[in-house]
């Protein structure tokens, strides 16, 4: 018998923002400069009281499988947390760690979705969104929000996408790659209708210690009484402690849901790992100073970001509330050439881009959005300054 892929599998795609990034690395190991504006990944490093706590939890032992859904000293952190800031109950059980947030998103979508069933995701969306639904076998439901709502998910919109296969509302807020916000109107808004429609929602809060000066953030089962019943929280580490490659996150949702997840994990993964499952207990419980110092440089950058595009004809970006990305309008340059190479499409925008002038960005088609771009602005402000005169000179064609 020849070898033969799923036909699921198949079907997948290399996730866009890592492939920028390995063509980056690529073009770096032979020896050029690149200013790497891909990834959302916080630049850096993890605070030293959480690798200590990592660093105590090797010397304690705690190098072993643990329970399949997580260690109880991290659930209880977890939902002492959302207790102290959000005022919402729930009980340790209802937690789920998992080996970062995607994990959690995979591990929630394949618990409640069977083949047929439908996944509102507005659009532009998280490059993974669409490929975890499809790994059920159920469906995405992509709506295109619009620039000038600043991509937000209008009520009407999500009604009429509405049918009676619909069973999630997937929404992302602070939003990657857009940086946008829903305020908690609007989120109530939305939340009239999923209580309408009877849905359920699956609500990606990564970003949510990422937010900027005139800006708020709602956890989404706070906005209305039944909420918290049928909402499914995802979250994690990763972003707000600098701790992507530690993998953890987590998933909060009704019991029966979380008991199917733990036994889903516990055939996957047996456990996330040991080591940093402590490590996040002290990121939750420590000192939150280093989430304020991050928050700080992250918004200097911002500014020097949304100034920049405004200093670059024919470019725009809406309004960034929340995390580290700018989503730029690069229509107005597209279907033109830069240095003969002719560039219709923000694939061959951002491919260009990199080859010409070495800066990596994603392509906004990744994110269901053609005719944009995302920058990441989890550099420094130095890297941030010569990739801007960079794309400048690209767009000006010098």
């Amino acid at each position: 018998m020849s070898v033969s892929i799923s036909r699921v599998v198949k079907s997948l795609r290399p996730s866009d923002t890592l492939a920028m990034a390995a063509k980056a690395r690529e073009l770096r190991d032979q020896g050029h400069q690149v200013f790497d504006l891909s990834l959302g990944e916080p630049d850096f490093d993890t605070p030293m009281h959480i690798c200590q706590a990592a660093a105590r939890a090797m010397d304690d032992g705690h190098t072993h499988y643990t329970a399949a859904s997580g260690i109880v000293e991290l659930k209880r952190a977890i939902v002492q947390q959302y207790r102290a800031t959000h005022g919402l109950e729930y009980a340790p059980t209802q937690v789920v760690v998992s080996n970062g947030a995607k994990h959690a998103l995979h591990n929630v979508l394949t618990a409640l979705l069977n083949p047929g069933d439908e996944v509102v995701i507005p659009a532009p969306y998280w490059v993974s969104y669409a490929a975890l639904v499809e790994l059920t076998g159920a469906v995405p439901v992509v709506v295109e929000t619009a620039e000038a709502d600043d991509f937000k998910l209008l009520p009407d919109q999500l009604r009429a996408a509405v049918t009676p296969k619909t069973k999630i509302l997937l929404l992302c807020s602070p939003s990657n790659p857009t940086g946008s916000m829903y305020t908690a109107d609007e989120l109530g808004r939305l939340a009239d209708v999923v209580l309408e429609k009877d849905l359920l929602v699956v609500a990606d809060e990564i970003y949510e210690r990422l937010v900027y000066p005139g800006h708020r953030f709602t956890s989404f089962p706070t906005l209305r009484p039944g909420l918290q019943e049928r909402t499914m929280l995802i979250n994690g580490v990763s972003k707000t402690y600098a701790m992507t490659g530690w993998r953890i996150g987590w998933s909060i949702t009704p019991p029966e849901v979380a008991k199917a997840m733990g036994s889903l994990q516990s055939q996957e993964t047996s456990c996330p790992s040991s080591v940093s499952q402590y490590a996040a207990v002290a990121a939750i419980e420590g000192p939150q100073e280093c989430v304020a110092e991050m928050l700080a440089k992250f918004t200097r950058r911002r500014e020097f970001v949304r100034r920049r595009i405004v200093e670059i004809p024919g470019l725009s970006c809406t309004e960034i509330g929340g995390a580290f990305y700018a989503f730029i309008n690069i229509s107005e340059h597209l279907g033109r050439k830069y240095g003969g190479a002719q560039v219709d499409d923000s694939s061959q925008w951002c491919l260009e881009l990199l080859s010409q002038k070495r800066v990596a960005a994603v392509m906004g088609s990744a994110f269901g959005a053609e005719g944009y771009a995302r920058l990441s602005f989890a550099t420094s402000m130095e890297n941030l300054a010569s990739a801007f005169e960079l794309i400048e000179e690209f767009i000006a064609g010098k």
